[in-house]
């Protein structure tokens, strides 16, 4: 008999690998073993047509099995009788935990079921499905080291478990109602004996605002179809505007937003996302998003948020469950402290959550389908580094300062971490460092390079400073918009010698190496290296953060660039001008910025849309973004291409003067903003195009927050036209995408030297 020794690498522990391969063996009549040990399964195996059997694996592997490699070598010895399935062996870990997973259709099927011993169990799972990260201590990913250890399997669990023909054959978080985690309802501190779910369900049918304990914390829940619940929850929340999600089955999701195809199978996929949907259907209580064309649903993606939805009937709004800027919540005691004041009761389970983690959220683009916020069910996924960076020696990469994520490189891998949230809050800090530390001893990770963003006063700039200093290794400080530009390069795997890209990055802010705030950039340049090929003509950013928050700062300050300065004093006549002004020329806490996402603010005030404050980041722009989608007529004249510069600045006065003659001739607001919208891509895709045409670059790279604005993305790729266009889809356009960017361009560094 032949003798072969496999080793298959990728995402393929915790999936159901080694009983798949226990059965391809059977069926063969082969003889040998298939383990899990830290390069991910080890198979040795004798019989005959092993080729076949190899390519099988790749074929018919699990359906939560990604398969990055199946490598084959000649094995001598003498065979064992049969095939088995082994111990997890070694130490240490070279492969991929595998992402939560949604309820499968068996599973769901199981707990519908009154014949079934798990009916009514919100904590049935399988291989093919349940919780992986949110519960694993260290790898082998095996049940002594997850938060399941704690409950010991009963006798018919543990026949399940020891049986490779059963779907549940090492599935670590096995459990049933007689021996794993138990559900309850409790008010005010107090256990109250009974049905959990069916209390939550008409706690939540009489208006009641129920926190709700998932798979990687906490959520607040109401009724979405109880304005007066949904307002409730807003104040207590005090959270005046900011879209609620929402969880609803596929046909209550379709009576508020009619979905194609695409949508549905994203909705549907094991990472059950938070999807943006247009609203085109049966309308919701205006609280649920105010000012918004688009809601955010997702599907239930445990047995016990599917039995809660059966049991309520209707769509709940599913919002995370903290404290206004701090991270979820994820302990019972710390849910009783913290969400007290915000919760009538709590349904609450025994089952520790090891890892914070949000739900994901996507939206489908003219692109396709992109990742906003990397969660639950897509970490710790990793992707592929590009062909010449994949030699690179480890590396780490630590974001920047919103939306915080962290990437380790290692193995040709890239692992992109998951949300983490804004640095500007300890508690978020201290969830930043811990996801450092976590993620380097889970993945056995110790870089040969730190990388962080060029601005020195972010915590992840601090923090990765600090740490090359530890470790003794180069610390490779990147400019924030050439990260946004390599993430994107990397992400589509723009090999290292395939050319020069040009980068249109529009986003809210980052620190430029002149010392100003840049946001609004054509790049043109590689990983190692790039300079910046146009730009928006610079305002100053009066207050600093403050005119981040407050619109009507950036429309006075454009306005007065554009020679509108009277008109400014009309519109804004109860905000005090002068003192801007006076600051704005004595350069006193007003850096000058080229942001598109300030430009964005500043023709969101001038029409009239929160031009005070906004309630949270984005709100102005985004706003803008549905009204502009309202209009289906031809675009002003003054949006069209003109003049524009494919070099050097570009300068937003023109149109905001056209812009602001039209408003005062009554032009529709809706117009205006699909038309500002044309100009600023058609502003950013001239010298883009021009680059590309005189063959100063090969592709264009689109990256940078303002891209997660559809309408911009559909106007801009259609300015490219045929040329090739690089757009992202499982790494964030916006920061949560900058640690990848900076780590491929640190590695491209390492490899040419430094």
């Amino acid at each position: 008999m032949e003798g072969r020794r496999i080793r298959v690498r990728g995402q393929v522990q915790g999936v159901g690998f080694r009983p798949f391969i226990w059965q391809l063996a059977q069926a063969r009549g082969l003889r040998g073993e298939v383990l899990n040990d830290p390069e991910g399964v080890l198979i040795h195996v004798w019989g005959a047509d092993l080729e076949e059997f190899a390519a099988e694996i790749t074929a018919k592997a699990p359906l939560l099995a990604q398969v990055d490699a199946v490598e084959v070598v000649p094995m001598e010895g003498a065979p064992p009788e049969g095939f088995s399935i082994a111990a997890s062996a070694g130490a240490g870990n070279q492969t991929r935990i595998t992402p939560d997973a949604a309820t499968c259709a068996a599973c769901l099927a199981e707990i519908r079921d009154p014949a079934e011993r798990r009916f009514g169990y919100p904590f049935a799972n399988c291989t093919h499905c349940g919780p992986r990260l949110t519960i694993i201590d260290a790898l082998p990913y095996d049940r002594a080291q997850t938060a399941m250890a704690d409950f010991p399997m009963c006798d018919a669990c543990r026949a399940e478990y020891e049986d490779p023909e059963d779907r549940r054959f090492h599935a670590q978080p096995i459990a049933c109602p007689d021996c794993g985690p138990r559900l309850w309802f409790e008010r005010d501190g107090t256990e109250i004996g009974g049905a959990a779910i069916d209390m939550a369900a008409r706690s939540l049918a009489a208006g009641e605002v129920i926190a709700i304990k998932g798979l990687g914390g906490f959520h607040l829940a109401v009724d979405a179809g109880n304005g007066e619940a949904v307002a409730r929850l807003r104040e207590r929340k005090r959270r005046p505007a900011k879209p609620f999600a929402l969880m609803g089955t596929l046909e209550m999701i379709q009576r508020h937003c009619p979905m194609r195809g695409d949508e549905q199978a994203l909705l549907k996929s094991p990472a059950a996302p938070i999807l943006l949907l247009e609203a085109r259907g049966e309308a919701l209580p205006e609280a649920v998003a105010p000012g918004m064309d688009t809601l955010g649903w997702m599907l239930p993606s445990t047995p016990l948020h599917h039995l809660l939805l059966d049991a309520f009937g209707g769509p709940l709004v599913m919002t995370s469950g903290n404290l206004s800027g701090e991270p979820q919540v994820i302990g019972n005691a710390e849910a009783r402290k913290k969400l007290g004041e915000f919760a009538d009761a709590f349904l609450m389970h025994d089952r520790e959550i090891r890892r914070r983690l949000d739900d994901s959220v996507m939206r489908v683009l003219p692109s396709g389908p992109m990742v906003l916020r990397r969660a639950r069910g897509n970490v710790p996924g990793t992707l592929p580094l590009p062909e010449g960076l994949r030699d690179a020696p480890p590396v780490v990469g630590y974001g920047g300062q919103m939306k915080g994520a962290i990437c380790l490189t290692k193995g040709g891998e890239a692992l992109l971490g998951h949300h983490l949230g804004e640095m500007d809050n300890l508690l978020t800090i201290e969830a930043f460092d811990q996801a450092d530390a976590d993620y380097a001893a889970l993945f056995d990770h110790d870089p040969a390079a730190v990388a962080c963003d060029l601005h020195p006063e972010f915590h992840a700039s601090r923090h990765g400073a600090a740490r090359a200093e530890t470790l003794g290794v180069p610390l490779f400080e990147v400019q924030h918009h050439h990260a946004h530009m390599a993430a994107c390069m990397a992400e589509n795997g723009w090999s290292l010698e395939a050319g020069p890209v040009v980068g249109i990055i529009l986003d809210g802010l980052g620190l430029g190496p002149d010392g100003t705030v840049w946001g609004g950039e054509v790049l043109l340049g590689s990983y190692a290296e790039f300079e910046r090929s146009a730009w928006l003509t610079p305002a100053p950013l009066v207050g600093g953060d403050r005119a981040q928050a407050e619109p009507w700062r950036n429309a006075l300050m454009r306005l007065d660039a554009a020679g509108l300065g009277d008109w400014a004093d009309r519109v804004f006549a109860d905000h005090p001008r002068d003192l801007l002004r006076q600051a704005a020329e004595a350069g006193v806490n007003a850096p000058l910025s080229s942001s598109a996402g300030r430009l964005f603010d500043a023709v969101a005030a001038i029409l009239g849309i929160c031009p005070d404050r906004q309630s949270y980041e984005g709100e102005a722009a985004m706003r803008l973004e549905a009204l502009a989608g309202t209009w289906t007529g031809p675009a002003p004249g003054w949006a069209e291409e003109v003049a524009l510069p494919r070099t050097g600045p570009i300068d937003p006065a023109p149109m905001l003067r056209a812009l602001v003659a039209e408003l005062q001739a009554g032009g529709d607001p809706a117009a205006l903003a699909h038309g500002a919208h044309r100009w600023v891509a058609d502003a950013v895709a001239a010298p883009a195009r021009a680059a590309v045409e005189a063959g100063q670059a090969l592709a264009i790279a689109l990256s940078g927050g303002c891209f997660q604005n559809a309408l911009l993305s559909r106007m801009v790729s259609e300015r490219l036209g045929d040329l090739p266009v690089l757009t992202h889809g499982k790494v964030p356009a916006n920061d949560g995408g900058l640690a990848l960017g900076q780590a491929a361009v640190a590695a491209a560094r390492l490899l040419r030297g430094g």
